[in-house]
């Protein structure tokens, strides 16, 4: 009687553990399904209906080329669908799964991409881009640490991607570790120096996910490895963009052996200046728009 007890409040408890996760898997569904619904009135929808192929006759390929588009196009949901076809009908598994897992993040399903990118390393455990696109959906859900450890997995077996360095340098900004952040950041630069140039829409999802007080602090940690590199076009312009939001540039310079020799430059006083008057500006802006009376009604002619 105990042990069948046992197990009825084990069932009771798993079923309770996993009820707002169906909850979750049941809004993202429905969230999923309310997207392909206001796409399908979209026109070009009815410009690629239909050319789809028969997923139940058409080659992997042709059915994996088809989720290609319809992801470009911005239909995911359709394209997740797609990219599942051509999955069954024998493609390519690891390849796949890493589109399906980008194309639930791009839905806003976290634990679906988790699902699809830890089959794709079941499948083959040496696949950088599916450790990496794990350690993306670990940061997206702010578990740093683990994120950490996957984007290492990536690094160990391809270590000559800027991407995975500056995805693990991410990681550990957001730990506060900005010893081992500026590092990753380093090795990045080192392997593609024009990687934070050519990558500017990586960077601005990185600087809208951080507070202004982070992405100052990014900025200034930026303008140290730049120093260290010797470029000192992007050191400036990262000293402007920290000091802008706020970040004590001045102060910080002197304790950075790299950037100290900077501190009396003409080109940094002035950006210093500059980035004074701006804030000086907005503190002003914001205590007026506090205290000024509200306007008065506009007259009826």
């Amino acid at each position: 009687m105990r042990p069948h007890l046992r197990s009825s409040y084990f069932v009771l408890l798993l079923s309770l553990s996993l009820f707002p996760a169906q909850i979750s898997a049941q809004k993202n569904n429905a969230d999923a399904q309310l997207l392909r619904e206001v796409g399908h009135r979209d026109p070009q929808w009815l410009l690629i209906q239909p050319h789809l192929p028969d997923p139940m006759t058409a080659t992997p390929d042709a059915l994996e080329t088809a989720a290609d588009v319809l992801r470009a196009r911005r239909f995911p949901a359709d394209a997740l669908e797609y990219y599942g076809y051509s999955l069954q009908r024998g493609g390519e598994p690891t390849q796949l799964l890493n589109k399906m897992g980008v194309t639930a993040l791009e839905l806003r399903n976290a634990m679906l991409a988790r699902t699809y990118f830890q089959r794709a390393i079941k499948l083959k455990k040496k696949n950088s881009e599916a450790w990496n696109n794990l350690g993306a959906v670990e940061y997206l859900e702010r578990s740093y640490r683990n994120a950490i450890s996957a984007y290492k997995r990536a690094i160990k077996i391809d270590k000559k991607s800027s991407t995975y360095h500056s995805n693990l340098g991410t990681a550990y900004f957001e730990l506060k570790d900005f010893e081992s952040a500026r590092k990753e950041y380093g090795i990045a630069l080192q392997l593609d120096p024009l990687m934070f140039e050519h990558r500017r829409g990586m960077a601005g999802v990185t600087a809208h996910m951080l507070s202004p007080e982070d992405h100052a602090r990014f900025c200034f940690e930026m303008a140290r490895l730049y120093a260290k590199n010797g470029d000192e076009a992007q050191m400036l312009h990262s000293l402007t963009m920290a000091s802008e939001g706020g970040f004590d540039v001045e102060r910080e310079m002197g304790r950075d052996a790299s950037l100290a020799p900077y501190r009396k430059d003409p080109r940094v006083l002035l950006l210093l200046q500059n980035a004074r008057a701006l804030r000086a500006g907005r503190d002003a802006t914001a205590v007026a728009s506090r205290t000024l009376p509200p306007l008065p009604p506009p007259l009826h002619e």
